[in-house]
C-alpha cells in the first residue's frame, strides 16, 4: 500500500514507542486494503489473531484501518473498556479520519496512537516491572 512507506510506517512505529513509555497499556495498528465485513467484526478478529488479549493488565487498544473501504476502529481489551465509555473512541476516529481524507493515513494513525497512549497513561501508567508485552510493529492485512 502506498500510503505506507518505510519512511511512513517508521513514523507511526515511533508514535507505538512513545505512547507505550508512559503506559502499562499495548497499542497495536492493522491495516487492510479492504474491510469486506462489519468494521468492528473485523477488528474483533484481528485483536484476537494478535493475541491483544494476552496482556496481564487486558490493556491492549488496537487501531483498525481499512484503507480502501474507508473504514476504520478503535477496540479496547475489557480493562480498558470498563474506564472508557463505549463511544468514547469515536473523538479520536473522527481526527484520524479527516486526515486520512487528506490522504496523510501515518500522520492520522501517529496522532490517533498519541491519543490513544494519553488515556492509557491515565488509567495504566507505566509500572517498573512492566515489559512490552506485544510487538510494535504495524501488521498488514492480506487483502
Amino acid at each position: 500500500m502506498g500510503y505506507f512507506t518505510k519512511e511512513r510506517q517508521q513514523q507511526i512505529v515511533d508514535a507505538i514507542r512513545e505512547a507505550e513509555l508512559n503506559t502499562s497499556g499495548e497499542i497495536r495498528v492493522h491495516v487492510d486494503k479492504r474491510c469486506r465485513k462489519d468494521v468492528l467484526d473485523r477488528a474483533v478478529e484481528v485483536f484476537h489473531k494478535l493475541k491483544m488479549e494476552q496482556t496481564r493488565d487486558r490493556n491492549g487498544v488496537l487501531l483498525y484501518v481499512a484503507v480502501d473501504s474507508h473504514k476504520t476502529a478503535i477496540l479496547g481489551d475489557e480493562g480498558v473498556n470498563a474506564v472508557v465509555s463505549p463511544d468514547f473512541w469515536n473523538g479520536i476516529i473522527d481526527s484520524a479520519v479527516k486526515q486520512f481524507a487528506k490522504g496523510e493515513y501515518a500522520e492520522g494513525i501517529a496522532e490517533a496512537v498519541t491519543a490513544v497512549g494519553e488515556v492509557l497513561k491515565q488509567h495504566f501508567p507505566y509500572r517498573d516491572d512492566d515489559i512490552n508485552e506485544l510487538p510494535d510493529e504495524i501488521s498488514f492485512g492480506d487483502d
